[in-house]
């Protein structure tokens, strides 16, 4: 006779995973993750740590572990790309300059705007419209005027994705804009169009 079927055990039933020795002691260093993740893809590169992981290299590659290399970086950040080129595309549009906008670890860098650029951008995300909740800048408005501002129409425009702007101090027409992930940039880019 057969036993009756035992439920699925559940996440609380399985005992939890005790770590080694070797990893409780010290997080993964960045040369043996870049050293695993190539090797995960059959390349077949030297990787060097510094002391600390101060400074990883890699070795010489062969030119076709070298394009296959540039192909996985290209397919791991080719939406965020695309999206950093339709936001530095649409500024340009509305003749606002991001000029230090980067991609970096995944999320897209604005990077430091000038204060009017940064007006700019604020107006066209509606902080000039009726029924905003601020007036829109004047013209030759302070950096932290304009930092105000741009920090209340962002979020209202991508539907809630936050920005970090801060004013420069030792250049006071400069603001510098933080990070935002790409799919709050993907909703800037929608609020730009429209």
């Amino acid at each position: 006779m057969n036993a009756p079927d035992a439920p699925a055990p559940t996440a609380a039933d399985r005992p939890a995973h005790v770590a080694s020795p070797a990893h409780v002691a010290s997080p993964a260093h960045a040369s043996d993750e870049l050293r695993a993740a190539l090797s995960e893809a059959r390349l077949h590169a030297p990787v060097t740590g510094g002391a600390a992981d101060a400074d990883v290299r890699i070795g010489p590659l062969a030119p076709a572990d070298a394009r296959q290399l540039a192909r996985l970086i290209r397919t791991g950040t080719k939406r965020t790309l695309k999206t950093a080129r339709a936001l530095r595309e649409i500024c340009a549009g509305h003749r606002i300059e991001l000029p230090g906008l980067r991609v970096r670890q995944g999320r897209i860098t604005l990077g430091p705007v000038r204060v009017e650029d940064a007006a700019r951008l604020a107006r066209v995300l509606g902080a000039d419209q009726p029924g905003a909740a601020r007036p829109a800048p004047p013209a030759g408005a302070d950096a932290a005027f304009v930092g105000a501002l741009l920090g209340h129409a962002f979020p209202e425009a991508t539907g809630g994705g936050a920005l970090s702007v801060s004013v420069r101090e030792e250049a006071p027409g400069l603001l510098d804009l933080g990070a935002i992930d790409a799919r709050t940039a993907r909703r800037l880019v929608r609020a730009l169009r429209f």
